[in-house]
């Protein structure tokens, strides 16, 4: 499983131009299975990911076609992780 980050490379004003297709982006990912949460941090500066079990170059393909990295408007920084421990009913995450 991997933790992405995002953060924003640009203004909120430039950033915002490109929210629309950022969350239509996500749902589909998110309907897909392939993230599990996306959210933003707090304060306003990106976002937060958790993406489910592929390969790293799997990711990293995925990653690339957010419309926030296509128009230069943020980066992402990733950190994969195995979860050993998890609240009940989401048992099915453990081991990922």
């Amino acid at each position: 499983m991997f933790m992405v980050t995002v953060t924003y490379a640009a203004s909120l004003d430039v950033v915002d131009r490109f929210r629309p297709a950022h969350g239509d982006w996500l749902k589909q990912l998110i309907s897909q299975r392939l993230l599990l949460v996306a959210g933003r941090q707090i304060p306003l500066t990106g976002g937060v990911y958790l993406a489910s079990e592929m390969s790293t170059e799997d990711l990293g393909r995925l990653l690339a076609t957010d419309p926030y990295v296509l128009n230069d408007v943020a980066t992402h920084s990733v950190v994969e992780f195995t979860p050993l421990l998890v609240a009940a009913g989401l048992e099915d995450l453990k081991g990922q």
